[in-house]
């Protein structure tokens, strides 16, 4: 079983990143193979209804020709799917709204493609605004017929600088509990 986790925030090594890295390493000791795929600040566009997805049904994105394609090969090649995104004036960033639209247009073109998978948002916030990208994430999940486990409370790390979600106690408990529901989850609906 695999999950894969998607850093939707340009800083590699930002505060999405260790949330995103703190569920996987529960995932890992729950026996489950991970991988941290990075989309933030790479070569993306948002989706172009040309609508191709749904004429070929083939499970794939016939849109731009960039970094998106791997991304949604990894999405229907894993068991689960983490998708970390930092607060971009109260919203997911640009690179995760583009990976919304373009994976889950294919998703629905083909049938629920990702149709019980689990699925879990990660959010990265300085102040505010985590609340309703942790829903537009969650959205994508839920319209694609995905299965979102909970956790102690929303997904989410507060810190501004590289590495201050880390301080973060009640964010960092929040990415164990998800990881052990996830983990659980996808060891019920795979066995």
């Amino acid at each position: 079983m695999k999950v894969v986790a998607i850093n939707g925030s340009p800083r590699k090594k930002g505060n999405t990143y260790h949330l995103l890295t703190k569920v996987c390493e529960v995932l890992g000791k729950e026996g489950i193979d991970t991988e941290i795929v990075q989309l933030g600040g790479k070569n993306v566009r948002g989706c172009i209804a040309c609508y191709k997805c749904v004429d070929e049904k083939d499970g794939k994105c016939h849109g731009p020709k960039d970094d998106m394609h791997e991304i949604i090969a990894k999405i229907v090649e894993a068991d689960g799917v983490l998708i970390g995104s930092p607060v971009y004036f109260g919203s997911v960033s640009t690179e995760v709204k583009a990976l919304i639209d373009r994976a889950g247009l294919v998703g629905k073109a083909n049938d629920h493609l990702y149709k019980r998978k689990v699925g879990a948002a990660v959010v990265a916030v300085r102040r505010q605004g985590a609340v309703s990208t942790f829903n537009q994430i969650n959205q994508f999940f839920l319209i694609n017929m995905m299965v979102v486990p909970g956790s102690s409370y929303w997904n989410l790390g507060i810190g501004r600088e590289p590495g201050a979600v880390l301080e973060d106690a009640e964010g960092l408990e929040t990415m164990k509990n998800l990881g052990d529901n996830m983990a659980w989850l996808i060891n019920k609906i795979n066995n």
